[in-house]
């Protein structure tokens, strides 16, 4: 852990925040996203209140996302990152996304709000199912991206390989431009429900989400138990009038193992106790529950954070 003299008056995410006397204190840096996504926004918005309730200056910094977080935390970089519960199981595990560059330097914090899986498709190319999506034209996310991984594993539960779609690589924003345009029959998105691209796409554009059935859910969860099931309420996009079910994986808070158990425990128990505050300041708040933060958590917890959970019963 890095110590910095802190001045009198420090500025902190945009606001000043007025520390008695001029002491030695810890200093988390915080990575998050692209500053217009929601990682950066809702890391913003907690970052100002931990802040200002455990006394811990919290510093937010836009960046990369899961991946390049991972290799932050790992690199000594930033103290603390949000990441998708997947991404940080590729790199404890030293699989997929992080093949050959496995990064254990890291512990979870605590699991904060969904990241749903979104499988948007045009209803006109005769699509009603992820089974239909073989011989289809398909955008599976960035290339590389943890949207490329959730939607391998996916299909591979319906018996369909890349090699059975017409892949393709775009952004959530290029992909609903290109099924606007009828370029693609179907898209993978994975982030919160609803999500900007799909709810502008369905404004002009019918649309269909496809269900992850029972079945299919529990065998991709037996393989990979970071996904956890996750219904799209109804009306969540123009079109779309009842619940679909799918499956999600989480963003959530990953911690440096080399930040004190004092400083962790603080943290997670003022992000549980401060619910109320972060859900005003950010939407996503509202997700926040001692159950949703330790439930499919394949890292283990910070000596901190685990104390924390253990103290009110949400861990043994």
């Amino acid at each position: 852990m890095k110590l910095r003299i802190i001045a009198c008056v420090s500025v902190l995410i945009g606001v000043s925040i007025g520390l008695s006397g001029c002491s030695k204190k810890e200093q988390i840096r915080m990575a998050t996203g692209g500053n217009t996504g929601t990682y950066y926004a809702f890391g913003s918005a907690v970052g100002q209140i931990l802040t200002n309730k455990t006394n811990v200056p919290i510093i937010v910094q836009s960046t990369g996302a899961s991946k390049a977080n991972i290799q932050l935390v790992g690199g000594g970089d930033v103290e603390l990152a949000i990441v998708q519960n997947d991404v940080m199981d590729y790199a404890y595990r030293g699989v997929d996304l992080f093949s050959g560059e496995q990064v254990t330097s890291f512990s979870s914090m605590a699991a904060l709000y969904a990241e749903v899986c979104q499988v948007v498709a045009n209803p006109a190319a005769g699509i009603t199912s992820i089974a239909d999506l073989k011989g289809k034209n398909v955008s599976v996310g960035d290339a590389g991206s943890g949207v490329e991984f959730n939607a391998r594993q996916i299909l591979e539960a319906y018996g369909i390989t890349y090699n059975d779609i017409g892949k393709q690589n775009l952004s959530f924003g290029a992909s609903a431009d290109a099924l606007r345009d009828n370029k693609i029959d179907a898209f993978f998105c994975v982030a919160g429900a609803p999500t900007t691209a799909v709810v502008d796409l369905a404004i002009g554009k019918e649309i269909v989400v496809l269900e992850i059935d029972d079945e299919h859910a529990a065998q991709i969860i037996q393989k990979y138990p970071f996904y956890t099931q996750f219904p799209i309420p109804a009306g969540s996009y123009r079109g779309v009038t009842q619940a679909v079910n799918t499956l999600a994986v989480k963003a959530t808070f990953i911690v440096s193992t080399k930040v004190s158990e004092d400083t962790v425990y603080r943290l997670t128990k003022a992000l549980m106790e401060n619910k109320a505050e972060i859900a005003s300041a950010h939407a996503k708040g509202a997700e926040l529950s001692p159950e949703y933060a330790v439930g499919g958590i394949s890292v283990p917890f910070h000596p901190g954070a685990a104390k924390y959970w253990r103290e009110i019963g949400a861990i043994k």
